[in-house]
């Protein structure tokens, strides 16, 4: 039986000139045949749910590491926000769905245990061999470190999935080829030879959704995570006028709302403000540029679904009194610095004994690598570990392990 997409209501009829088609994508690394019942981008989506990395996310820090309570976003938690909002963004725009909730859910697969924090001991440690990027170890985990298929290494993503992931932040190379913010990791320059992101160019607006909703999602439950916390207080948040203002409107509707849904009230009222502010923004900028295909969205030179001025300036704001309040607290920097002790232990353990690597084939080979390749395969091995493992592996390892607490 022959299926009939549009009649399926898989068709191209809801979305916008300037939406990413399903139906002419650029294909795979690895050519495939379609399915009769999804979109490559929803194949894509489907898989990426599927991965051992998706599920990972589950015991990887956000913020607040897991032994702070059950109620404190993960990676996981974050990361599912972050598809919600994309993709009520992309519904409002008449943009593909499947590819900007695919891209939120496969936006944060490279990062570390311990959050920010493994990602900079990392970067330390991996210094002399081309250093880490959690945007170019998600590139790795999907196109090299996933082992599912019989056929190829990774998920063989669509060419707009893969782009999505790389550029969702904006274009990695200006026109000249000069890094935009730095040399390009090297495993994106080595995808790139094999199939061409075009990293000069932005990305979709599937991917800039799901960028901006990277953003409203943190900023939002930050908040939230900090109050519960009690690293924020409600005072700290009239610092930002944007809040102040969210709070007086609670008040001034609920002026005896208990605090656990007073906060609820702001965090919903944010996320509101800040989505409708990138809809109007980007309505206003598809009016002005007139992309009539998503490669017009591609050269328009800028991007098109982001904040206006003036909420962008709030997001500043916003990430500032974090930085101050919550990133940089004296507790949390304790925490942060043993954390890091902890991965910097476990890279020079493994680098001197790959044996230690428990896994069918984690230890296989390695000591016949070359240095850069051997110190690479250990950063993947740690990268890939949830906050517990990597705790309960130091402990197995070694005679004291700091606390996290």
């Amino acid at each position: 039986m022959t299926l009939d997409f549009h009649a399926l209501g898989f068709g191209a009829g809801q979305r916008a000139l300037y939406a990413a088609d399903p139906w002419s994508s650029r294909g795979r690394l690895f050519r495939e045949a379609a399915s009769p019942t999804r979109s490559d981008f929803q194949r894509d989506r489907d898989r990426i749910v599927h991965t051992t990395a998706f599920r990972r996310l589950k015991h990887k820090t956000q913020v607040f590491i897991a032994a702070d309570g059950d109620h404190y976003r993960t990676r996981l938690t974050h990361t599912i926000e972050v598809a919600q909002i994309a993709r009520a963004l992309a519904r409002a725009l008449r943009l593909d769905e499947d590819l900007a909730e695919g891209v939120a859910l496969v936006h944060d697969f490279g990062h570390t245990p311990f959050g920010h924090t493994g990602e900079d001991a990392l970067q330390e440690v991996l210094a002399p061999y081309g250093g880490f990027d959690h945007n170019a170890q998600s590139l790795r985990i999907v196109t090299k470190l996933e082992r599912r298929y019989a056929e190829f290494d990774g998920l063989n993503l669509t060419w707009e999935s893969l782009e999505g992931l790389v550029k969702h932040n904006g274009p990695l190379l200006t026109s000249d080829g000069e890094g935009v913010r730095g040399p390009v990791p090297q495993p994106i320059l080595d995808y790139c030879a094999l199939h061409d992101l075009e990293l000069a160019n932005f990305a979709s607006l599937e991917a800039q959704v799901a960028a901006i909703a990277d953003d409203i999602a943190y900023n939002t439950h930050d908040i939230d995570d900090g109050l519960r916390s009690g690293y924020l207080s409600f005072d700290m948040l009239e610092e930002v006028p944007f809040l102040a203002g969210l709070m007086a409107e609670v008040r001034g509707h609920y002026p005896n709302l208990e605090p656990s849904r007073f906060t609820n009230e702001i965090m919903r009222r944010q996320i509101t403000a800040m989505v409708e502010d990138v809809i109007g923004y980007a309505q206003a900028a598809l009016a002005a540029v007139r992309p009539t295909c998503v490669d017009d969205v591609r050269r328009a030179g800028r991007v098109m679904a982001t904040f206006s001025e003036t909420m962008a300036e709030t997001d500043r704001a916003i990430k500032s009194m974090l930085f101050k309040r919550i990133y940089r607290h004296p507790d949390v920097m304790r925490v942060r610095a043993n954390a890091a002790a902890i991965l910097t232990d476990l890279f020079h353990a493994y680098m001197d004994d790959p044996q230690l690597m428990r896994g069918h084939h984690w230890a296989d080979r390695i000591a016949e690598m070359p240095e850069a390749a051997r110190a690479r395969h250990v950063g993947d091995y740690l990268a890939g570990m949830t906050d517990n493992y990597a705790v309960d592996t130091h402990r197995r390892l070694f005679d004291h392990t700091p606390e996290l607490r």
